[in-house]
């Protein structure tokens, strides 16, 4: 699929180092503009400039999807990924043509479905979406694998149930001021910038999905989690049940050992940086950096965690089952697990 990407060489203040650095080059894959990934890959490549001097350029992409091909086919080197989508290049599911051997630095956030409509308009659920005018996302973006998901569980075709439109976060949120479009989804961070953009100038309302979300998780499993987004969220005044979908930092899993464990320190030392691009990256933590399954970490992300003694992180069963992993427990990553010391 075409790359939507548009690069960004980043310019920082650059400081001296007299060791090598472990990074030298570095390509981020980040999102759509108006999206939280597109904020957050330019910071994080800003932070990278400035530490090691390094040749970095930030990526403007159709996100999750892209992302894990662009880092397949060597065309970036870190990317932002949902784990549903990961957990598709993983086996080499649709629409993955192969399998795609990616590893992540940390789980950093989740992602909320957000289903936006005019506040003063027409429809009020899923189900009323049949017929409408709705953009599913950009093409090879995550948004459009939850799509298709969500207007299936709602007995509605993607390609037939609806008159799709293929348009990223800010063409979608434009289109919808415009009366281009009845309704548009999005997977993102909260606020997205944006639908915060719309909500400051139209009223607007998030579709609830009910009872779907345990549909989708009956059929696709933990991936999805049960979400709220609250009622001072775009100033909505109410809240709504959607789903939450953990996303990670990705990286090949051949990655140097030595730059993944770099880079992942980079992640938590620069933290304060990152919130200075977008809030969401107030919810970056080592403990529940982790919670990256069913994506396995990247041993070099492993052995920055270990270091840094971790003691007690949630991960896979023991998330939906609310235990904790101990330090000398093993943490179930992919076909393996990580013991943590």
């Amino acid at each position: 699929m075409a790359v939507l990407a548009l690069a960004v060489t980043v310019a920082a203040v650059l400081v001296g180092c007299d060791s090598e650095p472990p990074v030298r080059r570095l390509i981020v894959a980040s999102g759509g503009e108006g999206g939280v990934y597109h904020a957050l890959g330019t910071a994080f490549g800003v932070t990278a400039t400035r530490r090691w001097r390094a040749d970095v350029r930030v990526l403007t992409t159709a996100a999750s999807a892209e992302n894990l091909r662009m880092l397949a086919d060597r065309r970036a080197d870190v990317g932002f990924a949902t784990v549903d989508t990961a957990a598709l290049a993983l086996r080499g599911d649709p629409p993955f043509t192969g399998k795609v051997p990616v590893a992540a630095l940390a789980g950093l956030y989740d992602d909320y479905l957000q289903i936006v409509v005019p506040a003063d308009g027409p429809l009020r659920s899923v189900g009323d979406l049949r017929g409408r005018r709705v953009s599913t996302g950009a093409p090879g973006s995550g948004t459009e694998i939850v799509a298709e998901r969500v207007l299936g569980a709602a007995g509605i075709d993607i390609d037939k149930g609806v008159q799709r439109r293929r348009w990223a976060a800010a063409r979608s949120s434009a289109g919808l001021a415009d009366g281009e479009i009845d309704a548009f989804f999005f997977t993102g961070g909260l606020p997205t910038p944006a639908i915060a953009e719309l909500a400051a100038t139209h009223k607007i309302r998030i579709l609830s999905l009910g009872r779907l979300v345990g549909e989708l998780q009956r059929r696709y499993g933990d991936v999805y989690l049960a979400r709220t987004i609250p009622g001072n969220t775009y100033a909505l005044g109410e809240e709504v049940t959607t789903i939450g979908i953990v996303n990670v930092l990705a990286v090949r899993a051949d990655m140097d050992p030595a730059e993944a464990e770099a880079l992942t320190e980079l992640l938590f030392d620069e933290k304060r940086t990152l919130i200075g691009a977008h809030t969401e990256a107030r919810r970056i933590d080592q403990r529940t950096a982790l919670v990256t399954f069913p994506v396995p970490l990247h041993p070099g992300a492993v052995r920055y965690y270990r270091r840094s003694k971790v003691l007690s992180v949630p991960q896979g069963d023991e998330v939906s089952q609310g235990k904790e992993v101990s330090q000398g427990d093993e943490v179930p990553q992919g076909d393996g697990a990580v013991t943590l010391w």
